[in-house]
């Protein structure tokens, strides 16, 4: 069984290596601090476990998902990251994720995680379970991007670029109060009160 580990703290790898070796005794452990790294791999050796953190200096590995589908689509992913279940896990797992664990969860925690994704192909935690039947059963999107029209996302998109009133409206072609009030529904809908909010929101959910 080949397994990468994919994080640019070597602590973390290190670490993690460890729990695997515990687990499976027999596998191949391959590390990578970056995409690069990642990328060669993955073109170098059949993949059947990649543990990846969602920050690299590279970006977010949001953006690293389409790939690895693409170039081995029986590859399961494990996403090892310190941002919160509760915000981010379920975006992961609509990109194309099969399992999404807290870097702050216990030993015990990491290897029936493990277990699950190797034996079953799938690991949900009780909190993920939650938060995909209250996704389901109010229909809400996963991605908050989806809330905002075609226009509010071309005015977020500019906004993001760092564009301030006049310039949005004299690209789009739009009146600064038309401007303005397309600002307000794009942070009421979002749920966010200022710029970098906005920004981290893209990073995650949108531009990728």
């Amino acid at each position: 069984m080949h397994f990468i580990l994919a994080d640019d703290h070597l602590i973390v790898r290190q670490g993690m290596a460890m729990l695997v070796k515990e687990i499976f005794p027999q596998a191949k452990i391959w590390q990578a601090d970056n995409f690069t790294k990642v990328r060669q791999l993955l073109q170098e050796i059949a993949v059947d476990v990649l543990i990846l953190d969602v920050s690299f200096p590279e970006g977010n590995s949001l953006s690293l998902l389409p790939e690895i589908k693409k170039c081995q689509p029986d590859c399961k992913v494990m996403i090892f990251s310190a941002l919160e279940e509760e915000v981010h896990a379920l975006y992961f797992y609509n990109a194309g994720a099969q399992a999404y664990l807290n870097k702050l969860s216990d030993e015990e925690q990491i290897q029936k995680a493990l277990l699950a994704l190797v034996n079953e192909g799938r690991y949900l935690s009780e909190i993920v379970k939650e938060l995909f039947f209250t996704s389901n059963f109010k229909e809400k999107p996963l991605n908050p991007m989806d809330y905002l029209s075609e226009r509010e996302l071309e005015v977020a998109r500019l906004m993001v670029k760092g564009l301030g009133n006049l310039e949005i409206s004299n690209v789009l072609n739009l009146q600064k109060t038309t401007v303005s009030t397309y600002k307000k529904r794009i942070f009421e809908k979002l749920q966010i009160e200022h710029l970098a909010a906005l920004i981290e929101l893209f990073v995650y959910y949108h531009e990728q």
